[in-house]
């Protein structure tokens, strides 16, 4: 039975290590527990699933929360706010042409590769600088701030644009 305790303790704790949610980490320590229980009684199998069960569930009660607060104190980084919430009113440069729905086009945004349509419908040539102003699923929907230095373009935040922040290029 030994065997079978130390076997669950090290899949547990490669599952954690996997997620990092800390509750099988705490399965694991009772697993553990349980392993070394039953080298010293090893007819005992309730109570090795016993101890392997209450320290679970006091590790996931009682210590899981500061294990999780520590962790997520020392982790550090950016966060965005919801899950594409921190790409918009970020700028970008376009790859190509980035025209409407039916013109689909490129953007570089932080170093990567972004699929992007115009939110204005009119077309936005290569190397334009952008601003994102929404996010459909995996396409960015993109104002120009410039269109090769053209004037009387509206940016976003204008009457014309969505989302209005302020002013016009010109």
């Amino acid at each position: 039975m030994v065997v079978v305790w130390l076997v669950l303790g090290v899949v547990l704790l490669l599952f954690e290590l996997h997620h990092l949610a800390f509750y099988a980490l705490f399965g694991a320590v009772g697993s553990l527990a349980a392993a070394v229980v039953a080298l010293f009684v090893p007819s005992a199998v309730g109570l090795q699933a016993g101890v392997a069960v209450g320290l679970a569930v006091v590790g996931v009660v009682a210590v899981r929360p500061l294990v999780s607060n520590a962790f997520a104190h020392r982790r550090g980084g950016h966060v965005a706010r919801g899950v594409h919430g921190g790409l918009i009113g970020q700028q970008a440069v376009t790859l190509d042409t980035v025209g409407g729905a039916h013109l689909v086009g490129h953007v570089r945004l932080a170093g990567e590769r972004w699929l992007a349509i115009s939110g204005e419908g009119e077309a936005i040539p290569p190397h334009s600088t952008v601003v994102v102003t929404a996010v459909q699923g995996t396409t960015l929907v993109v104002w120009p701030l410039d269109i090769g230095g053209a004037q009387g373009i509206a940016s976003p935040g204008s009457k014309d644009a969505p989302d209005g922040a302020g002013g016009s290029l010109g």
